[in-house]
Parts: C-alpha cells; sequence; structure tokens
C-alpha cells in the first residue's frame, strides 16, 4: 500500500505544481520552447478527455465529469482489492499510475474553475477570490502543456500525390499534434504497461 500511495502522490504532486506554474505564469497560446522544435511547454485547457480530445456541451462536460469520478471509484476499489490479495508490484504500478493519473485531470475538472480565474490570449489567471472563479463546481478546464510537434513538414516539401487534407490552412502537416500533461502520461504509460506486461495478472 505504502509503495502505491506514493507513487499516487509523487505524480499528483508533480502533475499539479506544472499545471499550476503554467495556469498562472502562461496565457493561453503562449509557447515555451524547451528542446529546440522537437518540445515546447505550449498553455491550453479544453474541456474534453486526454490529449485534448473534446465532448460537447454542457451536458457532455458534466457526464465525463461523472463518468471520471465512476471510474476513479472504481480503480480505487481495484487497486485496493490487488493490493490485499498481494497481486505482483508491476500490476500494482500500472493501477496506481492510471488512478494518479484519472485523479490529476478530476483536480483540474473540479476545482480549477472554482479557485482561478479566466485564462485568456493576453491575461494571467490568478488565485479567485471567494466566489469569483471561471467555472462551478465540476465545470473546470484542464490544463495541457506538453507538445511535441515532432515532423513539421511544408506541403511544398512532399510529393504533389499525398492528399491535401492531412495540412493545416497554413499548408503545414505537424506529427504529433496532441498537447496534453503529466496526468495523461500517467495513465497512458500505465493502460500500455499493463496490455504489454501484466494481462496474465488482471483476474482477482
Amino acid at each position: 500500500m505504502k509503495k502505491a500511495l506514493f507513487i499516487i502522490f509523487l505524480i499528483l504532486f508533480f502533475d499539479q505544481l506544472l499545471k499550476i506554474w503554467v495556469k498562472m505564469h502562461m496565457t493561453l497560446g503562449e509557447e515555451i520552447p524547451m528542446l529546440g522544435s522537437w518540445f515546447y511547454l505550449y498553455f491550453t485547457e479544453n474541456y474534453g478527455m486526454a490529449f485534448g480530445m473534446q465532448i460537447g456541451g454542457e451536458w457532455g462536460k458534466l457526464m465525463l465529469s461523472i463518468f471520471r469520478i465512476l471510474a476513479v471509484v472504481a480503480i480505487g476499489f481495484y487497486l485496493f482489492t490487488i493490493i490485499r490479495s498481494k497481486k505482483s508490484f508491476g500490476l500494482v504500478f500500472c493501477i496506481s499510475l492510471i488512478f494518479a493519473g484519472a485523479m490529476g485531470n478530476i483536480i483540474d475538472s473540479a476545482f480549477y474553475g472554482l479557485i482561478f480565474t479566466q485564462s485568456t490570449y493576453h491575461t494571467l489567471a490568478h488565485v479567485a477570490g471567494a466566489g469569483q472563479g471561471y467555472a462551478g463546481f465540476l465545470d473546470g478546464k484542464v490544463v495541457d502543456m506538453l507538445y511535441f510537434p515532432l515532423i513539421v513538414l511544408q506541403q511544398s516539401d512532399v510529393p504533389s500525390w499525398v492528399p491535401h487534407f492531412i495540412f493545416e490552412p497554413d499548408g503545414r502537416f505537424v506529427f504529433f499534434r496532441p498537447i496534453f500533461n503529466l496526468a495523461d502520461s500517467s495513465i497512458t504509460i500505465g493502460v500500455f504497461w499493463l496490455i504489454l506486461f501484466q494481462r496474465k495478472n488482471l483476474h482477482l
């Protein structure tokens, strides 16, 4: 149990530390080069799922928040069960990563709207006074900032038979386009590790 709690709190600490720093020190759309053109801190927010995917409308947002909470409860119960059953640490490690990632994004959704003012493309957010946050409980936006445009091509530099719809209006093709956060990374690593190495240990 102690190892699982350590993993969860370590991921949550760094996930929230980075999100809060970005939220309070960067305007929407601002980018900071970290590894030349390979890696940027790029501040964006979304109402949706991992890697900036969207789900529409207020009802969609509410349903997503409820699903996240139910999923975290289920994952937490499963984690407690496998720890009590003394399953392999590899399985506990995977489920701890997934649980921590899900919790990290729930924190944004549940509390950031209450804690912070609105981020814009021209102004920084700050800690809001009572009742002055930008949204209500469970209606906050998830902060994303990790952007790895590993391949950037200009339409003029590729053969004419390459489909035009894959290019942006400015004529660029970017791979890898999703912008994500540490919580998303934690979920992704946990799921892939689970599929590759721990499938045989999933049963209770």
